[in-house]
């Protein structure tokens, strides 16, 4: 068996080395900030802070979810993140059946398939976007910031492509039994692609929780920022007032550590969601990679 073979083990161990030390890259900043997160006032102003705590304490944590600012922008983050995933999700789920289905059974097909493409490739703008927002009225709303990125033509494609490799037998019977299109997609599609919903799924799910320069243009009160807004406007001035802290607690606690256990704490509902996709994740991620 070639798997056997001496060139083949050493492939395969210079590959588990290469991939090994690419996560350990990736987890680097991470582990830097829980660790700058736990520790005490003085090694954190004075960049003594590494891989380790030193000083160990909570404070910055106790201050973080005493800090009303903040658990408003992580509610506001959820509460898009669910509603844009669940409304994405809906969009991208509808649009892909009918256009993985041939130009004889679907006959604007292509008509609707060069639309999806024009747009993946070129965009009105940003200053036609926001006039447009504007001009509906979801300006300060949460569907100014899922409605503009609704349909991600990316995603939509990739479905499709996992559409089209359904067997077309099990519609033919299904619509020999009497099954509309809507009971098709929902009773045989739905349940055969659930490997690509969640992958997906999980794109939309970090796309809308990562994005913080919609907030930043669409939302004009400070107290209706997402999450990751309200983290890069804290982290690009100097001002330490959004980050719950007087002067009294300056004293005892650095505003790094503070921005740190902020930032950290906003990192873990994605890192929490990955585990219970992963089981999808690899057989979702080559969708329409193999051809027989």
């Amino acid at each position: 068996m070639y798997y056997k073979t001496k060139p083949y083990r050493i492939f395969s161990a210079a590959n588990h080395a290469l991939l090994l030390g690419v996560a350990v890259l990736c987890m680097l900043p991470l582990w830097h900030t829980l660790a700058l997160s736990l520790s005490g006032r003085a090694p954190a102003n004075a960049n003594r802070v590494g891989l380790l705590p030193i000083d160990f304490t909570l404070d910055a944590y106790q201050k973080t979810l005493a800090n009303p600012d903040f658990l408003q922008s992580l509610s506001i983050a959820f509460q898009r993140t669910a509603l844009g995933t669940v409304f994405g999700m809906i969009v991208i789920f509808l649009a892909a059946y009918p256009l993985s289905k041939t130009g004889g059974m679907f006959r604007s097909r292509s008509f609707y398939a060069w639309f999806f493409i024009i747009t993946l490739l070129f965009n009105g703008g940003l200053i036609p976007t926001y006039i447009v927002v504007q001009k509906l009225g979801l300006m300060n709303s949460l569907w100014a910031l899922i409605l503009p990125s609704a349909v991600n033509v990316w995603l939509l494609v990739l479905m499709m492509s996992f559409f089209r490799g359904v067997p077309r037998e099990l519609e033919e019977a299904a619509l020999i039994d009497g099954a509309g299109h809507f009971r098709i997609l929902l009773a045989i599609f739905l349940p055969i692609s659930l490997p690509a919903v969640a992958t997906l799924s999980l794109f939309t799910m970090v796309f809308h929780w990562n994005s913080w320069f919609d907030g930043l243009i669409y939302i004009t009160k400070a107290e209706k920022y997402p999450l990751s807004t309200f983290l890069q406007t804290i982290l690009v001035q100097i001002d330490t007032s959004q980050l719950g802290s007087t002067s009294r607690d300056l004293e005892n606690i650095s505003n790094k550590t503070v921005k740190a256990a902020q930032i950290f704490i906003g990192a873990l509902p994605i890192l929490a969601v990955y585990p219970f996709l992963q089981k999808y994740f690899v057989k979702g991620m080559v969708l329409g990679a193999i051809k027989e």
